[in-house]
């Protein structure tokens, strides 16, 4: 990537001086991705690893530093939607509207209201069937509330680095992805953050599916949006960012010149789990095979449907990406970071009580200190993959990221480099 570079469009530049903003890949090694799967309230775990990660990044380049300035997509499903939201929203003075230190602090003071536990000391798993088939379990209100609050007005168009967030359109039965690349070519789709973490949050069972709709400049509406949980489509939604990506490149994107589609050498993922259960807390075919409808619905004090499809989601997406990057020997640009030993309430996606979601951040924390694992697919389990930590492999992740960002500014024609005299 040497020599002279492409002359980026105007939308794509970020000619502040000083700014922290990333540059466009065309003027760097690499195309950073920062993917952060679905999961309720345990988006506790990786958001104490994101706060690690950031924390890493202000040592090398000082306290403004934010995950946004780093990453040229910030991807989501779910909690993960609302996390990538958070890190890449702007506030007053166009910077994060969150830092990834305060994601924790956000998820113990809010969940215990969006999912608020209500004792049912006489006959608990009867009124658990009986909510089940009478409708979603949380009514979404507060949730719907604090959202709007905290993202006001902000559109699809208006965020820091580019997003990908899947969602899934129950009228149209098929995923409907919300994407910054995507935006730039159709309007349509530029609808507020808000809305967009209320639908990509909508889990069935748990709270109500979302509608909404995006209206031109003359207030007329030009789409319908009918949307539940985006982990119905990918729970895990690294692939989806990575192919929003490879469109762009496929489509002449001057942002990515001259970098071919099919070079996944180039990436540089770090894919964030929010846990999964211990495999012996799981379901077995002989107990699985009585099921009725009630049962896939709540057992065990979970919901076995919702389970199957994110767990499947995620590590299917996982076993292929780790396939990739071993076959391209560029498995040291590839981290997934994901706990399956859950046990008991921290295996569940809505048991906010002060303990559970305190034990979240302690399994977020313990996390860190256990060495980097992959998915065999064929006993479920994760294994060591290497003798690093996870840990040690964020903290060579973030040195990446800020020489990475450092280089792109240096080539770049939109940045005004000041020489310091003495």
């Amino acid at each position: 990537m040497e020599g002279s570079k492409a002359n980026i469009p105007a939308s794509l530049q970020t000619p502040t001086s000083g700014s922290p903003r990333l540059q466009p890949p065309t003027y760097g090694n690499l195309i950073t991705v920062l993917s952060i799967d679905g999961g309720g309230i345990r988006g506790l775990i990786p958001g104490t690893i994101l706060s690690f990660l950031e924390e890493e990044l202000q040592k090398l380049d000082g306290e403004e530093a934010r995950l946004a300035d780093y990453f040229d997509v910030i991807t989501g499903t779910s909690t993960g939607g609302l996390v990538t939201a958070m890190l890449t929203a702007p506030n007053e003075n166009n910077r994060p509207l969150f830092a990834a230190k305060d994601i924790k602090d956000f998820y113990l003071t809010q969940c215990p209201k969006i999912f608020p536990q209500k004792s049912c000391p006489l006959f608990p798993y009867l009124t658990k069937v009986i909510k089940a088939l009478a409708g979603p379990k949380y009514d979404g209100k507060y949730l719907h509330k604090l959202v709007k609050e905290k993202l006001g007005d902000t559109k699809l168009h208006q965020t820091l680095t580019n997003v990908v967030i899947p969602t899934f359109d129950i009228e149209q039965l098929q995923p409907t992805i919300f994407s910054s690349y995507e935006v730039k070519k159709n309007p349509s789709s530029d609808a507020f953050l808000s809305d967009i973490c209320i639908g990509t949050s909508a889990a069935p069972t748990y709270l109500p599916a979302h509608y909404f709709e995006t209206k031109d400049s003359q207030g007329q509406v030009i789409r319908k949006f009918n949307l539940i949980d985006g982990g119905v489509a990918a729970n895990n939604p690294t692939l989806v960012a990575i192919g929003e990506v490879s469109k762009e490149i496929i489509g002449g994107s001057q942002a990515f010149f001259p970098i071919n589609p099919l070079d996944y050498a180039r990436f540089l993922v770090i894919s964030l789990g929010t846990g999964s259960a211990k495999a012996e807390m799981k379901y077995s075919a002989p107990a699985a095979a009585k099921w009725g409808l009630l049962n896939w619905l709540t057992s065990g004090g979970s919901t076995p449907i919702i389970d199957v499809f994110s767990d499947a989601s995620s590590d299917m997406v996982d076993l292929h990406l780790s396939v990739v990057f071993q076959a391209l020997n560029s498995q040291k640009h590839y981290l997934r970071i994901q706990e399956d030993t859950l046990t008991g309430n921290v295996s569940s996606v809505d048991v906010a009580t002060k303990k559970n979601l305190e034990n979240l951040v302690e399994v977020g924390d313990q996390l860190l200190k256990k060495p980097v694992s992959r998915v065999n697919l064929e006993t479920g389990r994760f294994e060591i993959s290497n003798h690093e930590t996870n840990q040690e492999a964020l903290i060579r992740f973030a040195k990446i990221l800020s020489e990475e960002k450092q280089l792109r500014d240096a080539r770049s024609p939109h940045v005004t480099h000041v020489k310091h005299t003495t």
